[in-house]
């Protein structure tokens, strides 16, 4: 098999602030033919993560930082086109790190193997990928939910955010999720959310969920930080655990800006706040799978997805992360 012509997407420079589409261009890295041990794979599907976002800055983090003039990476699904290793046939459906590029040629170890038993390959990027196994794991392991319980979930209608909003409803939870329009507050509710909240047009946030939770809160899934994590600390009853999952309100900061105000209320009120990422919680893959597959099967899960087209559109997606441009997982579908 010979070579095949692949478009790639390099970091151009490091974002200041927001990112924007000149931060980027697009390249042409054409993908080997493969030799042993070597596999050549098609990417089909290419997520953009808020994540992804860190690692444009030139500092330490718990992945290394995106080098300028190179290809990023990130998840995506692809199809092994030819293979010199006896583990992958063509035909093959592969999750591997290495998106943001049509085509590549790697070694085998980089590629895992997808029985997709029907499910759409896309969804190995989303409900059933490392973002419902980031809800799953966050909310469970973290959270510790209880019948009866009030979770509050900021970012709700996220790729994260509306799992762990669903999977807090299957343990018997009042939910509380806030979103950025009234589309997704709807949608929200449609899903069995309890009290979706506009934070853009409900006026002050704290009053909006102190009406939704007036004998407070259980337990925080933190996706936004800021103004969010603020008002949770208000809310918080005594014991209540917050799931630190992200801060997208903070990505794309260019000066430090002051901690929680209320901070002092993790003390007098005995809060449990961890941090996590999903890698932290790789024992418990088997159980997520089974789990999610299962709920998606009997209806309990529901799941949006935001497209955009070609490789040359990614850059473009990743920016509407930070604009609130998607519901649900936002996935680049390659050509």
């Amino acid at each position: 098999m010979p070579s095949i012509p692949s478009r790639e997407v390099r970091l151009a420079k490091r974002p200041v602030g927001t990112p924007h589409a000149d931060d980027f261009d697009v390249g042409q890295n054409d993908a080997a033919e493969p030799g042993p041990g070597m596999v050549q794979v098609r990417n089909l599907w290419m997520s953009v993560d808020p994540y992804m976002r860190g690692r444009m800055y030139d500092r330490p983090s718990y992945v290394p930082p995106f080098q300028i003039g190179e290809a990023l990476q990130g998840h995506a699904m692809g199809q092994v086109v030819a293979s010199g290793d006896p583990g992958f046939a063509p035909g093959d459906i592969v999750s591997h790190m290495f998106g943001w590029r049509e085509a590549l040629t790697a070694p085998a170890v980089v590629f895992t193997k997808v029985d997709t038993q029907g499910a759409p390959i896309e969804a190995f990027l989303g409900i059933l990928g490392m973002p419902g196994m980031t809800a799953y794991c966050g909310f469970l392991a973290i959270g510790k939910p209880k019948a009866g319980e009030v979770v509050f979930v900021s970012g709700a209608a996220g790729a994260v955010g509306s799992a762990v909003c669903q999977i807090a409803k299957i343990k018997g939870c009042t939910v509380i999720g806030t979103a950025g329009s009234d589309e997704k507050c709807d949608w929200l509710r449609s899903v069995g959310v309890d009290h979706a909240i506009n934070y853009k047009t409900c006026g002050d946030l704290l009053t909006a969920v102190r009406a939704a939770a007036p004998k407070g809160i259980d337990i925080y899934f933190d996706n936004v930080g800021g103004e969010h994590l603020e008002v949770a600390l208000e809310l918080a009853k005594p014991f209540a655990r917050f799931a630190e999952c992200g801060m997208i309100s903070q990505y794309n900061d260019t000066e430090a800006r002051p901690g929680p105000a209320n901070l002092i209320y993790v003390v007098g009120k005995s809060l449990t706040i961890q941090g996590f990422i999903v890698s932290n919680y790789a024992s418990m893959q088997g159980e997520f799978v089974t789990d999610m597959a299962n709920w998606i099967r009997d209806g309990k899960i529901k799941y949006e997805e935001t497209i955009e087209h070609g490789i040359e559109n990614a850059a473009t997606a990743f920016v509407k992360l930070f604009s609130g441009g998607n519901t649900g997982k936002m996935l680049v579908k390659l050509s």
